[in-house]
């Protein structure tokens, strides 16, 4: 299979959505209390991604039935996939927001588990140890060959932590598309990696990686609205995802926040 590899300038284009959906997390970060519903989280992605004329990725993604929203928006045992209503965050839960957009042709995609309030010392640490995979998997992109080496890595980091990763779902590549190959999973396993399942790390290319991870069973299954997906257990699980380009300099996240230079929209 042909991987893409993105030039420099394609990086430098792509990093415009990326700095939008950063600014959208920002916005959800500032929001995240006691009280505030999903829906309000993701009319203020909403009405930002209106601002600047960027095309919101999840907004009628097909499926079974559309995707509703411009976020998708995830609490407690919701994994992925959540669907923003009324429902109202409480004092402990945590609550996953996921999304994305399009400038120019280019895309940008991040996920970010946001604590509500005080949680307890076991939720905190999922928190801990999933957005630490996701770091250890970006500097990791610098300094291995293969992504299947950097698999590894994530998943013994996670069961160390006495924690699963959910492997029903991946990340992906992104570029002129939200969802291109390769998939990026986020565990190793001997079959999934087998022939075309692996791939260099090279130079021009770019990934969503985003490991989810779950307190107690890896099992998940979706709900009858045929988006939401939960954990069999109903225990806890956290997601964060950042878009990254691999450049000759090393790692560079796309939607991370801005340098002095550089301009949102």
């Amino acid at each position: 299979m042909k991987r893409i590899l993105r030039s420099t300038r394609e990086i430098k284009l792509m990093r415009r959505a990326g700095l939008l959906v950063w600014k959208a997390h920002k916005l959800v970060s500032d929001l995240v209390t006691p009280g505030v519903s999903t829906k309000e989280l993701d009319q203020v992605v909403e009405d930002l991604f209106k601002q600047h004329d960027a095309i919101p990725l999840f907004l009628g993604y097909p499926g079974e039935t559309p995707f509703p929203a411009v976020t998708c928006i995830s609490v407690n045992e919701e994994v992925v996939h959540g669907i923003p209503g009324d429902r109202t965050l409480r004092e402990g839960d945590i609550v996953s927001v996921d999304t994305g957009c399009k400038i120019g042709g280019w895309c940008g995609d991040a996920a970010v588990t946001h604590a509500v309030g005080q949680v307890s010392d076991e939720t905190q640490k999922l928190l801990d140890v999933t957005q630490g995979v996701l770091e250890l998997a970006i500097n990791l992109m610098g300094t291995k060959n293969k992504w299947s080496e950097v698999a590894i890595e994530m998943q013994a980091y996670v069961y160390d932590a006495g924690f699963s990763v959910v492997e029903d779902f991946v990340g992906h590549a992104i570029g002129r598309e939200m969802h291109e190959k390769p998939q990026v999973p986020n565990y190793y396993d001997e079959k999934r990696f087998k022939g075309d399942g692996d791939f260099d790390l090279r130079p021009g290319i770019v990934l969503a990686i985003e490991p989810m991870v779950n307190v107690g069973t890896k099992s998940v299954k979706c709900l009858d609205d045929h988006w939401t997906i939960v954990t069999r257990d109903a225990k806890n699980s956290a997601h964060f995802e950042h878009t990254i380009a691999l450049t000759n300099e090393g790692p560079q996240i796309l939607t991370g926040p801005p340098s002095a230079d550089e301009v949102i929209g």
